[in-house]
């Protein structure tokens, strides 16, 4: 058996620290077969810089959505690098976008605000991956 991929994960939400040694605890049990590829998530920059001496990563998962923008750069160096970048939140999580223009745009486009947000993740680069969740069949079928 083999976990396809693990994403390492810190509650909090980034912080400066060092990820030395829970990654390469991860790391040695991906040279033993046991994990095949290795994500990082709620990470800073210098982080990733880290974990990359470590061991290869192959995505990041940190919140991101069209109003919460804080990772735009991270974002376009990602992608130079091959990167997937796995935006969590990108329908605003708990607190859904809500904006008269995201409203106005959508409007004009004719789809509905949250298929409007979606679509301006997956043009923001190639490396975007969403993976929206929902709790309704209405809200997936939109």
């Amino acid at each position: 058996d083999v976990v396809n991929l693990r994403i390492m994960f810190d509650p909090h939400g980034p912080a400066e620290g060092s990820i030395e040694a829970p990654l390469t605890a991860l790391a040695e049990l991906q040279r033993q077969g046991l994990v095949r590829h290795i994500g990082l998530s709620n990470v800073t920059a210098n982080q990733i810089a880290e974990g990359r001496r470590i061991c290869e990563i192959v995505c990041v998962q940190n919140h991101y959505n069209l109003a919460h923008r804080n990772d735009d750069g991270l974002i376009d160096a990602l992608a130079r690098d091959g990167i997937a970048y796995v935006p969590y939140f990108p329908l605003g999580g708990f607190s859904p976008l809500q904006s008269s223009t995201l409203n106005d745009v959508a409007a004009r486009l004719g789809a509905t605000p949250m298929q409007t947000a979606l679509a301006w993740l997956l043009q923001r680069s190639p490396n975007i991956l969403l993976i929206p969740g929902t709790s309704s069949v209405g809200h997936l079928r939109e």
